[in-house]
């Protein structure tokens, strides 16, 4: 039988690192075993935040990877001002911590390149792709945003070719993002984002989202949408380590920014350190990853400092094995209601460690969900304190008699090549 084709629009491909990459990296590994040929479109010269070479061994050796060239804003920007390398992966300065140059960035940002500064790649890849497409027999194109420009390509796409079938794939929201709001948008910014937003759920086929929130929020904005969250590769996944770290270690992997760093947790360790001596003698907390400074000054001056264990970024292998030694594993998300839909993509490669976890966001939030579900440990609220302080204390009692397993359980069903096998029965 032949393979169907599957054209994929991405803008993050290895050496890519970060999660972003993940989703379609996995999805393509996956997607001949259910009858699907994927082709991937991204650009020659991007500009990544981060690079990670271990990847690279994902990608399957017969892919057929197209490219175009690209002109990035951005290169610009970072020779005028070092943090605005910060934005390009989303992050910011927040409050009293940006300077004018930071605030003019953002402003620049929001309002100039719309929806992103990826934007100047729609041109040219409309007319590349429209011939490509005339010229090769694609079943499905696929957009994956942010940058959310990418799906400009695929509506662009669609109003010539009215019978492509086009998927957008929304790895985060677009104008329901919580840094949204800071990125101090005109008016008429605003408006265009959500004219856009509104014109790519209503004209893609199929909107997918990653968590069961965002899904319901873009089916009420007119989208045909449905969840496929991301998950963990079982050949990643089967590296489980048995040595695990000498002490009772809290980790954090990736990225941690201001805008959702856990102050209560770090104060409740504070209490449990200088008030259990037990517990002080035995802790570690642990970072793998790149956590902004000022949390880091933040924590070190709280008391904490010696037991902080900071590995710097790894590799995405590296990172697991750092998950597979550790006791328990810390997830924050955005405090406010507008993230319950975040489900941060690491969740998922916590939960194929089998160990347990601790998260921070807002009440209700879908990564709480799969934790019940899975029994794989606690969600908290940005206020909560002594429950905190109990969840952990009562971990540490498991862990120093040795009865800290893994009984988690239900975790299949977020295993990449069910996920793909689920996205074959939608195409």
């Amino acid at each position: 039988m032949e393979h169907k084709k599957i054209l994929i629009i991405t803008y993050y491909w290895p050496p890519a690192g970060g999660p972003g990459v993940q989703r379609w990296l996995k999805f393509a590994k996956y997607l001949p075993d259910f009858g699907w040929k994927p082709i991937i479109y991204t650009p020659e010269n991007p500009s990544y935040p981060l690079l990670d070479e271990s990847l690279l061994k994902d990608v399957p050796e017969n892919l057929e990877i197209v490219k175009t060239k690209i002109w990035e804003p951005y290169q610009l920007a970072e020779k005028l001002n070092k943090s605005n390398k910060k934005f390009k992966a989303g992050q910011f300065d927040v409050g009293k911590n940006q300077s004018w140059k930071s605030k003019l960035s953002i402003w620049v940002r929001g309002n100039f390149f719309i929806p992103d500064a990826r934007v100047f790649w729609v041109k040219p890849s409309v007319q590349f792709l429209e011939k490509y497409l005339k010229e090769n027999k694609i079943d499905v194109v696929v957009t994956s945003g942010p940058p959310h420009s990418l799906h400009l390509i695929g509506l662009d796409l669609k109003k010539k070719l009215p019978n492509l079938k086009w998927i957008a794939d929304f790895r985060d929201p677009w104008t329901e993002i919580s840094y949204y709001k800071h990125l101090k948008l005109t008016k008429s910014s605003d408006q265009k984002h959500r004219q856009l937003e509104s014109a790519v759920f209503k004209n893609a086929d199929i909107t997918l989202a990653t968590s069961y929130t965002d899904a319901e929020n873009f089916r009420k904005n007119g989208a045909n949408a449905i969840c496929i969250t991301n998950g963990f590769d079982e050949t990643d996944a089967s590296q489980k380590i048995s040595n695990s770290d000498q002490k009772f270690t809290l980790s954090y992997i990736g990225v941690l920014e201001q805008l959702r760093n856990p102050e209560n947790l770090w104060k409740a360790l504070y209490d449990l350190v200088t008030t259990n001596s037990d517990f002080a003698e035995n802790f570690s907390l642990k970072f793998a990853g790149r956590v902004d400074d000022k949390i880091l000054q933040e924590i070190e001056n709280s008391g904490l400092k010696k037991h902080i264990s900071n590995l710097g970024y790894l590799s995405h292998d590296k990172a697991i094995e750092e998950m597979a030694k550790s006791s328990l594993l810390l997830i924050t998300n955005f405090p406010n209601e507008s993230s319950k839909g975040i489900i941060p993509g690491k969740i998922f490669e916590y939960l194929a460690t089998g160990k347990q976890i601790i998260s921070f966001g807002p009440n209700g939030a879908d990564v709480s969900k799969i934790l019940e579900e899975t029994k794989a440990g606690k969600h908290f609220g940005y206020n909560d304190s002594e429950s905190i302080k109990s969840f952990i204390l009562e971990k540490f009692e498991l862990w120093k008699n040795g009865n800290l397993s893994d009984n988690t359980q239900n975790i299949e069903q977020f295993s990449r090549k069910n996920l793909t096998k689920k996205l074959a029965e939608i195409l």
